[in-house]
């Protein structure tokens, strides 16, 4: 299926590991312009290589600095996917106040910062899109992380306000909310709580057991990249041309609401 997203100038934020190159390298598939960002040059580089996109955006967004950076090397873009974050595997005991306040300045204000930056040629243009990659854990917050979680919350909260104000502009803004995705380090995490659980030596039984344990789901597995960058490729597209405001949750059912 075409999207019709060629021409189109997308930059994803932390698109040099992860999610973010899925996202990327499927924008890129489908024929739009994409700038990939990260903070480590080399690293950046040899993804826009392998994917082959059109820029790249080298910048530490936690700062205002480092955005004025990407967003320069960025340009006029038409599609901003605000995926990049960080979290500390930390509990209510160990997370300071400094951590929470780090935590929401990387995860929050990083995105933002871009916003204030890009969104307005995109009004100007009268056409865009601002995608923010959020996550189930923002209404259905666990004990763990908790600093993570409100940041998760927040990001939610942020697009549907920027929905608002961009009311009859051609702009929209919308949230991506991924489950328990299987990047590289989640399965080498998984891997190694393994023996500890019983969960299994192939990583098919690992897997199943764990999703069982961890994020109960109706598909009884976890995500894959490519199903988080396809929501996003749609949501960039003119066919979601009428979807405003929205969260687009790809977990396999892990959350139990109609909302």
């Amino acid at each position: 299926m075409d999207l019709n997203l060629t021409g189109r100038r997308a930059l994803v934020t932390g698109s040099s590991s992860g999610l973010g190159v899925a996202i990327a390298e499927l924008l890129a598939a489908e024929g739009a312009d994409v700038v990939v960002h990260g903070r480590d040059e080399t690293r950046t580089r040899a993804v826009a290589g392998k994917i082959g996109a059109k820029g790249v955006a080298i910048g530490d967004l936690a700062t205002d600095e480092g955005a004025a950076a990407v967003a320069e090397a960025a340009g006029a873009v038409d599609v901003l996917v605000n995926n990049a974050g960080a979290y500390e595997h930390r509990g209510w005991t160990d997370a300071t106040p400094e951590e929470w306040a780090r935590t929401y300045e990387v995860n929050v204000v990083s995105a933002v910062r871009l916003i204030r930056l890009l969104v307005p040629g995109m009004r100007a243009r009268g056409w865009g899109r601002v995608i923010q990659i959020g996550g189930g854990l923002s209404g259905q917050p666990t004990a763990t992380l908790p600093q993570y979680t409100a940041t998760l919350a927040a990001r939610h909260n942020l697009a549907v306000s920027l929905a608002r104000e961009l009311k009859d502009t051609g702009v929209t803004s919308n949230v991506v909310a991924p489950g328990a995705i299987l990047v590289d380090a989640v399965q080498r995490y998984l891997t190694d709580l393994a023996p500890e659980h019983g969960w299994g030596e192939q990583w098919a039984d690992i897997e199943r057991n764990a999703a069982r344990d961890y994020v109960p789901n109706d598909i009884g597995r976890f995500g894959r990249p490519e199903e988080i960058a396809g929501a996003v490729a749609y949501l960039a597209s003119p066919y979601a041309d009428y979807v405003s405001g929205a969260t687009l949750r790809v977990d396999g059912g892990t959350i139990r609401s109609v909302a």
